[in-house]
């Protein structure tokens, strides 16, 4: 549990644009990592283009973005984007949360956009804007305080 008034109850919920603006943040970074991680692939194929249809490509893939968002959301609650866009992910105590809930927000976010981003749009009906993988990992996004 974390002493930090920034995780105060009173704080409002995240909207759904403020969601999306750091989702598209995060996109074009992690865009960038996904690159550089690709890179040291390469020696295996001799340079050549890896298919994103083989299984354990897309795995690995899968793996470094688990990792890029399980270690921003455990170590500081917050990647690039969500820093940029003043959000953070918070346990329902409003303290950090465990790399179990990382990963189980990382795997029902997934799903949440399997059905055309659904599990986002609910978030616009529920009364603490929370999306499926905010209820499903008993996290939810606040606002952070400018530092």
């Amino acid at each position: 549990m974390s002493s930090n008034p920034n995780h105060a109850p009173q704080f409002p919920p995240v909207g759904l644009a403020r969601r999306i603006g750091a989702m598209v943040y995060d996109a074009l970074l992690l865009f960038s990592v996904l690159f550089f991680a690709t890179v040291p692939l390469l020696a295996f194929t001799h340079g050549e283009a890896l298919s994103s249809q083989h299984p354990l490509y897309s795995l690995y893939l899968l793996a470094v973005s688990f990792a890029y968002f399980g270690w921003a959301w455990t170590r500081g609650g917050q990647t690039l984007g969500m820093k940029t866009w003043r959000i953070e992910v918070v346990d329902a105590a409003g303290g950090r949360i465990s790399w179990r809930q990382a990963a189980l927000r990382f795997v029902a976010a997934l799903l949440a956009w399997a059905p055309l981003g659904l599990g986002f749009v609910a978030s616009l009906w529920h009364p603490q804007r929370l999306a499926w993988h905010d209820r499903w990992s008993r996290t939810r996004l606040v606002r952070a305080v400018a530092q």
